[in-house]
């Protein structure tokens, strides 16, 4: 797939909430005047392959590692034609060679059940096609685990919304589901990151607040959320106070301008602003990740005119 188009996002407010209501939701963030501790390093950056299907596995590696980045997320089903299956042990020690030669690591996966192969659901009531995708899911596990990557970024909108029942009967599906490969995927070192989503696309986990809900119901180390500037549809507080509000429960960011376009076409370079001070203030160490969803550039401009971006957002920060 080429692009994938969601709705235009209806920027909230910063003066939603007071400076008291802020400062409960800090959790430690340090003051302005205080130094950044030296522990940190900075910010880790890392880019999606699909933009980039079309190219091979090295030269895709080489685009990234060239403009900057340090780490690759993989779209699985851009490297395959039936299943994960295709890419031998021996394939996946050159893929993890070749990303080293490249300067970059993996992230690990996302788009994790998009087809191929088709016909799987993790919510569905179909015992038989949720047992289908639930195999499939280990394989993912296994494949995400062989590359090195530590997290399972699983959005998939269209492979976890209601199919004939509720969005509550989905969404206890989704539990058990998680619940079932759970196990597998801590032995991997794996964490499975549930993706808030917006109504437009599914109806399973929506907000914030409503993955976190389901990763306690889970209730596994290995079964945690992330946070997407583009999936926050549903939300009603700004950014930085939601990356405060979750920060401890956050172990992955997607980044792109809110049409899904690369960053540099938007306004993200002033609108992030306070999201990544916040990332910052609270030492955020874990991946930023871009990933977009209009293609037609070509993944060496969006991956180049992206990182000015995330640099240009870098130095207004105190």
């Amino acid at each position: 797939m080429s692009t994938y188009n969601r709705r235009d996002f209806i920027r909230t407010s910063g003066n939603i909430l007071g400076a008291a209501a802020l400062s409960e939701l800090t959790f430690g963030c340090r003051k302005k005047e205080e130094p950044l501790p030296s522990k940190w390093k900075g910010f880790k950056y890392a880019m999606c392959n699909e933009s980039m299907a079309e190219l091979s596995w090295a030269e895709q590696c080489q685009i990234i590692g060239n403009a900057g980045y340090k780490g690759v997320e993989i779209a699985t089903f851009s490297l395959v034609k039936q299943g994960v299956r295709e890419i031998t042990p021996d394939r996946r020690k050159e893929m993890v060679s070749i990303m080293k030669n490249a300067g970059i690591e993996c992230v690990g996966l996302h788009w994790l059940l998009a087809p191929p192969p088709k016909g799987l659901h993790f919510t569905t009531p179909d015992a038989t096609v949720r047992q289908k995708t639930l195999d499939y899911f280990n394989e993912l596990i296994d494949f995400c685990g062989d590359l090195g990557g530590p997290y399972m970024i699983f959005g998939s909108p269209n492979q976890r919304k209601s199919e004939g029942i509720s969005a509550e009967e989905a969404t206890k599906y989704f539990v058990d589901s998680l619940a079932k490969v759970a196990d597998h995927a801590g032995e991997r070192h794996v964490k499975i990151l549930i993706e808030p989503l917006g109504k437009e696309v599914t109806d399973v986990a929506n907000t914030m607040a409503e993955s976190l809900d389901v990763a306690r119901q889970v209730d596994h180390p290995a079964v945690q959320i992330m946070f997407d500037f583009h999936n926050t549809t549903d939300e009603t507080e700004p950014f930085d106070v939601l990356i405060k509000k979750y920060f401890n429960n956050i172990h992955h960011v997607h980044v792109q301008e809110m049409d899904g376009t690369y960053l540099g076409t938007g306004t993200a370079v002033n609108d992030y602003v306070k999201a990544f001070q916040a990332l910052r203030d609270l030492q955020f160490d874990k991946w930023v990740s871009l990933e977009v969803f209009d293609f037609k550039p070509g993944g060496k401009k969006i991956a180049e005119e992206s990182i000015r971006v995330l640099k240009q957002i870098e130095s207004k920060l105190v």
